[in-house]
């Protein structure tokens, strides 16, 4: 189980680095990290570093830590999945090769070679 910016976790510095590394790999096929689903007043900077550490990128970086590589990954929220986490989980897709599906309040998302089930209408 994951929070926001949960520190807490024993393999927590292995999920950040795996976060990190992830991170830096979408961004060099073209994401972007969409701060305007930050709700702080913070400058652009910090905005973009609350965004990296939202739960279910957290789950996403310990299932790559600890599955077999190629396997479909499972995550489950208790809340909607936020634009910015769903863009980034598409090019997680494309970029690890494996097909994750995040299930939260509204539906399933079949994420699979950089595309979601719900055609980015969430």
């Amino acid at each position: 189980m994951f929070v926001a910016n949960d520190d807490a976790h024993p393999q927590r510095v292995e999920i950040l680095q795996m976060w990190e590394t992830i991170s830096g790999k979408i961004k060099e096929i073209g994401y972007v990290p969409d701060t305007s689903h930050v709700l702080f007043f913070v400058d652009q900077q910090e905005r973009e570093v609350k965004l990296q550490y939202h739960s279910e990128k957290l789950a996403l970086a310990f299932a790559l830590l600890n599955t077999t590589p190629g396997s479909t990954i499972r995550i489950k929220k208790n809340i909607r999945v936020c634009g910015d986490c769903h863009s980034a989980i598409k090019y997680v897709s494309k970029v690890e090769g494996r097909e994750i599906i995040v299930r939260d309040t509204n539906r399933f998302h079949h994420f699979r070679d950089g595309s979601c089930s719900c055609r980015d209408y969430w």
